[in-house]
């Protein structure tokens, strides 16, 4: 099991300093997050590779944003986020491509996005023209042999099935975050295991308390003081072997932040300790 963390790529003159920390906090792996598609051309994926080849460190995913609004929540957020609204979804095919593009030239398999809230009802008039947006975009990442992870929370786990049986490709995978199907009030990431474990390819490690009101979703809290189980999520991963990618979702900045290092330091002591219990024994 590789623990990481991720590192916000929003210009290239503090990427050394933040690949220079990974590497002294003994980091060996991270995800890379971009909201930025004017930086993902060929000069940046050359020195971006250079400098995680100078510095030892894996990237294990390139999570990767796209233009136009977005809002986490449950109103505003069912307007503006993914390729669900229509209006956006083009232009967000076109990011997500790009950003894959750039993905292949760091040599990157695994691209992560969350798809907005995909309509769970196979009926919507939605749910096609979505799934033939994701079948776009999975087609174009599969010409680089690249997968198309889907980061959970915003959709039940038998919706995100529901649309990966749909969009019909093989290269779709799950991008687990333990804490948002908890903070949307879509379920818990145990019981999704047993729908999506077998498509889970990376995992972001965070805890959350359910939404307390109908408009927000619930709180993100550190690890061990919410609702996630992660002694019973790592015994279910390991039934089903996996034995890949743990990425600590705290984003590494360029300069020293004190909080942020320790919830870092804690959440890395926090799963070492669960990872060490359930796959030693």
């Amino acid at each position: 099991m590789k623990i990481g963390v991720c590192i916000v790529f929003e210009d290239m003159s503090s990427m050394e300093k933040k690949v220079r920390r990974l590497q002294e906090e003994e980091f060996d792996n991270c995800q890379i997050i971009s909201w930025k598609p004017k930086l993902w051309n060929e000069e940046n994926a050359v020195l971006l590779h250079d400098l995680f080849e100078k510095y030892g460190v894996k990237i294990s995913a390139f999570w990767c944003g796209w233009e136009g609004p977005c809002y986490w929540n449950f109103y505003e957020g069912q307007k503006t986020l993914g390729l669900v609204p229509p209006e956006y979804r083009e232009r967000r095919v076109k990011n997500l491509c790009d950003g894959a593009d750039f993905a292949y030239k760091l040599g990157i398999k695994n691209v992560v996005t969350h798809m907005g809230y995909i309509p769970e009802n196979p009926y919507d008039p939605e749910f096609e023209p979505f799934c033939n947006a994701v079948r776009k975009v999975a087609n174009h990442l599969k010409q680089n042999k690249q997968y198309l992870l889907f980061e959970t929370g915003q959709e039940t786990p038998v919706t995100m099935l529901r649309c990966f049986e749909e969009v019909g490709c093989d290269n779709l995978r799950v991008n687990l975050d333990t804490a948002n199907l908890i903070t949307y009030g879509k379920g818990n990431p145990v019981d999704a295991l047993d729908v999506l474990g077998e498509y889970v390819e990376n995992l972001h490690a965070k805890d959350g308390l359910f939404p307390t009101n109908g408009h927000d979703c619930g709180m993100d809290v550190p690890l061990g003081e919410g609702k996630v189980d992660f002694e019973k999520l790592f015994r279910k991963l390991k039934e089903l072997n996996y034995d890949s990618y743990v990425t600590i979702e705290c984003e590494m900045a360029e300069e020293e932040s004190r909080q942020q290092m320790l919830d870092i330091y804690h959440a890395r002591e926090y799963l070492k300790r669960i990872i060490d219990l359930v796959y030693k024994n």
